[in-house]
């Protein structure tokens, strides 16, 4: 592991770092870092699209202040990973399982640090959801939470299928790097205004992360390419079809949310046997980024029901899930 920056406007926690790590396929990402004193156990965070480390300082500091390891990661295609197209703008990724090389690269890594404390638990957030849930079936965890995860992507039903055979069309026409209808370039906290914005109802957290990325441009991302929407929506459906894992599951949805599917999030945590789901009123995607008491409510929530699995038994990892499988 090599030093990587770590952005002082990420606001995290004292001690954080982060490490340039090399994947298998040669494919270089970045972990972030946030140690606790006489740690109880380590958080692995997988933040969403367009996301990057700085994004979860806040949220940081106050895991860290509880007593847990907090680590997250910049998934290949975003942040300050490599990304694979000419237009580094574009979200973009060859195949869905390719994230699981990450999440790998990311766990070999933490095992190496200095107080990477056991156990380990899961929070993903939208993206980081969907890869967090095929991780957690792999995983030796002990609990697993989400925040707005992507277990479905939020279509008007007419919309629905002509994005499932535009996308599956797209590489063989040779169009698979070209931005997904109705997506832009710029990442979407700078081309929006707050008011309307479907992110978060608090200015405070809305500015936060405009100033990170103002003061970063090279974090931005902006939409998804025709070939990532493919990948994500075969990777969607072939999640929904599986048995839940055998895992302890916390999951918060936003009242308001209008990015993922809530019929797709239901639907899994109905299936998932003792899981429970929490809908804030009127909240929007970013649960993290939300009203003080929509993200304290997460942050305790998560934390009580981390310290009460932290004694369970891991979860037993399926012999079917390989990375790149």
């Amino acid at each position: 592991m090599e030093p990587a920056p770590l952005f002082d406007e990420a606001d995290g926690p004292e001690g954080g770092r982060a490490f340039w790590l090399t994947c298998e396929d040669g494919v270089r990402v970045r972990l972030g870092w946030w140690p606790a004193e006489g740690a109880k156990g380590t958080i692995l965070f997988f933040p969403g699209r367009t996301e990057y480390i700085e994004k979860y300082g806040r949220a940081a500091r106050e895991y860290v202040a509880a007593g847990w390891n907090m680590t997250a990661i910049d998934w290949r295609g975003q942040g300050l990973a490599d990304r694979p197209l000419d237009d580094p703008a574009t979200g973009h990724v060859d195949e869905f399982e390719d994230y699981q090389r990450d999440v790998d690269t990311m766990v070999e890594a933490v095992g190496m640090l200095e107080g990477a404390a056991l156990p380990r638990v899961l929070i993903g957030h939208s993206m980081g959801g969907c890869i967090g849930l095929r991780a957690a079936h792999r995983l030796p965890l002990k609990a697993a939470a989400f925040s707005a995860p992507m277990w479905g992507i939020r279509f008007h039903p007419v919309v629905r299928p002509a994005a499932w055979v535009l996308s599956a069309l797209s590489r063989p026409l040779g169009m698979g790097g070209r931005y997904a209808p109705g997506t832009v370039p710029e990442t979407y906290a700078l081309a929006a205004e707050f008011e309307g914005n479907m992110l978060t109802r608090d200015e405070d957290m809305w500015r936060y992360m405009r100033a990170q990325l103002t003061a970063h441009p090279e974090l931005a991302l902006g939409g998804p390419s025709l070939h990532w929407l493919n990948r994500a929506l075969v990777e969607m459906r072939g999640l929904l079809r599986r048995p839940a894992p055998d895992l302890p599951c916390l999951t918060y949805l936003g009242g308001n949310e209008r990015i993922v599917d809530p019929a797709a999030v239901r639907a899994r945590v109905a299936t998932w046997p003792g899981a429970e789901l929490v809908v804030p009123e009127g909240a929007e995607h970013e649960i993290l980024m939300e009203l003080p008491e929509v993200r304290d409510s997460f942050i305790a929530r998560t934390i009580a029901f981390f310290d009460q699995h932290a004694d369970d038994p891991v979860s037993e990892p399926s012999m079917n899930d390989k990375a790149g499988a």
